[in-house]
């Protein structure tokens, strides 16, 4: 007789498998605050570099939502970036004051040095052209292993921004709609996210863990 089901395991394994990695607040900070101050002392890349990684973090949006940007989506008065996401629906997102310096010190200094004739993408590559999902990727590991923080994708920075969000108090309907997600439920996975960490947390500094 079986006293337990072994599938429970399996699915258990398979749930946590489909858990988004997710980096401490003071992780991000780190990873942005550096690359903040190799923007001050670097050349343009470095500036562009700066400013994908923090409208990424600050916007939540995918990777290629924000490769595939122009410069009129991004409104840097009134703190919002346009994307066109999954499905072609377009949704406006806000981003903050960080960001805002970055992408404004990336439009007013760097990128001039770096874009082509007629382009119009928000982030360009070394040659001139519109920032590829490839180099965006490349540009992230960069900045944490120079961090010295985890190793981090886009949709790792996509993935904190989220779980960052929902244990700072924001409503999950309110994180859903800037991912930009169709169900709630895939928004809900967040929200196991930071119950684990709230357990990791008390079974490290509660004295009766």
């Amino acid at each position: 007789r079986v006293a337990t089901d072994p599938t429970t395991r399996l699915a258990n394994a398979r749930a946590a498998k489909t858990l988004p990695t997710v980096l401490a607040q003071d992780s991000v900070a780190t990873l942005l605050d550096g690359a903040g101050r190799a923007a001050a002392d670097g050349g343009p890349l470095d500036v562009r570099d700066w400013a994908l990684a923090e409208l990424l973090y600050a916007s939540g949006v995918r990777v290629g939502e924000l490769c595939a940007c122009d410069i009129d989506d991004l409104d840097l008065d009134q703190r919002t970036l346009r994307v066109l996401g999954k499905g072609r629906k377009e949704r406006v997102v806000p981003i903050g004051l960080p960001a805002v310096r970055a992408a404004r010190t990336w439009l007013a200094t760097a990128r001039p040095a770096l874009a082509g004739p007629g382009t119009s993408a928000l982030l360009v590559g070394a040659r001139g052209g519109r920032l590829d999902q490839r180099q965006a990727r490349a540009a992230v590991h960069r900045l944490a292993a120079a961090a010295g923080v985890d190793d981090v994708a886009p949709h790792g920075l996509r993935h904190s921004a989220a779980t960052h969000l929902l244990e700072g108090g924001s409503d999950l309907r309110s994180v859903q709609e800037l991912l930009g997600h169709a169900s709630l439920a895939t928004t809900q996975r967040y929200t196991h996210v930071s119950a684990e960490r709230l357990r990791s947390a008390f079974g490290l500094a509660h004295p009766r863990a």
